[in-house]
């Protein structure tokens, strides 16, 4: 339920009846609040003063009229949402809501599988995330695009759109010329059996090791360029060791994946939209839109110039007539508009592709293939992840952190921690293990997405794991209580949802917990708006703070009070279960 929306509609409706506004009020003119100390309700509405000009009066009349207003409103309500409505300071309306008619929400959102979150009008949205490289490793820098795109995925499924997600991977170019080219003359013995036989390590020691002979020594540049156009041109032995080595690189990734639950990931790399890019350029040049400048085909844009301030070009055929990533993404663009008839684009990417990004998205307006009025297309960027330094995260040798080695290492310090807690538990027991991975793998996820997007955060293993604080371990601690308390009192919910038992609350704490257990849609709702995870990750780490502050004030075994709190308890824990699922986090039962 959107608290907010419902007491700016109250209020407008509220002050148009008082006042006989012309022009109408719009929800603008209007700014609610939750309140920060209790003495001041639940809700603020700080508008009185800001609308003393408009409605001719003092910002005190204001609110007082608006309050008389709102109270016989409430005479006309079956439930009246508001238990209290005062004035206080220069005209600021306070708002305590009734208990009865949140007693009424909280049960009608206990028997909904939805949790109060409405369905929306279903688009075709393509989310581009996570794209590695083929014959490299994936890394540290991975892992933002991977675990927001993933995230936001499941959020806009959840709402009821059709989701396509496209795993954009760097499989084409010339690196795999030199590749191939190196692996013929220093590992021949690879390819004597037929299949390709490597590992993604041997892959990314062959890349380096061709990128210094590429660079050194002409005959092997000549020899790379040439498996190069063998490649464009499919031949059949090129295709052949191209394949085995995105089959060797895919096997890598998708293990980090499975590590990650990543799911229902397309992948569509650069060599899928290879034959297009000649039509573009094409295209691009019969409208004027890209021009020969050095040799290159380059689009110039208003607004885009370098350091210098001269203009800046958007390169998409390059001097020797190759290509680059912008007709790669100019070519991937115009086929999910045209080809795949999406009705949303968005691209999770670094903080430092925006400019491209922007350019890229500019020329194909300009170009037609997309119209602003009916394609909404977003690019959601994100700032790096840091070492304890506050530099890009390294490894001590200097290398960029595998994810690999950065999850495993989560998990075994996850079984550590789990270790000392359970001591009468075999470190090497089903449940520790499953506890650590599932811990682990979380605490990475949350961490990130928990971190404001377009901002660096710095990584930690001992703050990410910590059960104090906004971590995915508090999260999981507050389920797991509640799964606890269920087990203790040996009540059957699902008897008591059958029966018709209702929550009825009295408790302040039991009140504070209600609402905002009942304000998960419009948690989803400010996710959704701003595309920022942490914005559902805030809500979850203050429904654990309040039920834990509920959990601490309000005893639910054996009281008169027990199926009343236990179905609260049963409300949050579908709240929290939902909210985990879409962050992409597994929740536990036991820790």
């Amino acid at each position: 339920m959107n608290f907010t929306k419902l007491i700016k509609s109250l209020c407008k409706k509220g002050l148009e009846a008082t006042f006989n506004t012309a022009p109408p009020l719009t929800f603008e003119h209007l700014t609610i609040t939750e309140s920060t100390q209790a003495q001041y309700g639940h809700y603020q509405c700080n508008s009185a003063m800001k609308l003393t000009k408009t409605l001719g009066e003092s910002p005190v009349s204001i609110a007082q009229k608006l309050k008389k207003q709102l109270e016989q409103d409430a005479l006309t309500q079956p439930t009246p949402i508001f238990n209290q409505i005062t004035i206080s300071g220069p005209g600021f309306i306070n708002f305590w809501l009734n208990p009865d008619y949140l007693s009424t929400q909280i049960n009608t959102q206990l028997h909904d599988t939805r949790l109060g979150v409405v369905l929306e009008k279903p688009l075709k949205v393509i989310i581009d995330y996570s794209s590695p490289n083929i014959a490299k490793e994936m890394h540290v820098g991975h892992l933002r695009s991977t675990v927001i795109g993933d995230c936001l995925a499941r959020i806009l499924r959840f709402l009821g759109h059709t989701i396509l997600g496209l795993n954009h991977v760097g499989d084409w170019g010339t690196q795999f010329g030199m590749l191939i080219a190196y692996i013929k003359v220093v590992v021949p013995h690879n390819l004597q059996s037929g299949k390709f036989n490597a590992t993604v390590s041997d892959l990314v020691q062959w890349y380096k090791a061709s990128k210094l002979r590429f660079d050194t020594d002409l005959d092997f540049k000549k020899m790379a360029q040439e498996e190069v156009i063998a490649l464009q041109s499919g031949d059949s032995e090129a295709l052949r060791i191209w394949q085995d080595i995105c089959e060797i690189s895919r096997q890598s990734y998708q293990a980090i994946y499975n590590l990650l639950d990543i799911e229902q990931l397309t992948e569509r790399g650069e060599s899928f939209y290879n034959l297009h890019l000649p039509d573009i350029v094409k295209d691009l040049q019969s409208k004027n839109i890209a021009i020969t400048s050095n040799n290159a085909q380059c689009v110039y844009l208003n607004g885009y110039v370098n350091r210098e301030g001269d203009p800046l070009p958007l390169i998409v055929q390059k001097s020797d007539g190759g290509y680059n990533y912008a007709t790669t993404d100019i070519a991937s663009l115009k086929h999910r508009v045209m080809d795949e008839k999406a009705d949303w684009l968005i691209y999770v990417t670094d903080a430092g592709q925006d400019q491209h990004f922007q350019m890229v998205f500019k020329t194909c307006e300009k170009a037609g293939y997309y119209n602003p009025e009916t394609l909404k297309i977003d690019h959601v960027p994100f700032g790096m992840v840091l070492g304890p330094d506050g530099k890009k995260f390294k490894t001590r040798s200097g290398d960029t952190e595998k994810l690999m080695d950065l999850l495993e290492t989560a998990i075994q310090y996850s079984k550590d921690i789990l270790v000392v807690r359970n001591p009468d538990e075999d470190s090497h027991s089903p449940m520790i293990e499953h506890a650590a991975t599932i811990l682990g793998i979380n605490a990475i996820k949350y961490a990130d997405l928990a971190s404001h997007r377009v901002s660096d955060y710095v990584f930690s293993y001992e703050k990410m794991l910590k059960f104090e604080g906004n971590t995915a371990a508090f999260l999981l601690y507050a389920y797991v209580r509640i799964q606890s308390i269920q087990r203790k009192t040996q009540v059957n919910i699902g008897d008591l949802l059958e029966s018709g038992v209702l929550i009825t609350l009295s408790q302040p704490e039991e009140i504070a917990l209600s609402i905002h257990t009942l304000q998960f849609s419009e948690a989803i709702e400010n996710t959704v708006r701003e595309l920022l995870p942490n914005r559902l990750t805030d809500y979850l780490f203050r429904l654990a703070e309040k039920f834990h502050i509920f959990f601490h004030h309000c005893r639910v075994e054996g009281t008169p009070q027990q199926n009343s709190r236990l179905l609260l308890c049963k409300a949050v824990s579908d709240v929290m279960h939902q909210g985990l699922l879409l962050l992409g986090l597994k929740p536990l039962e036991r820790m």
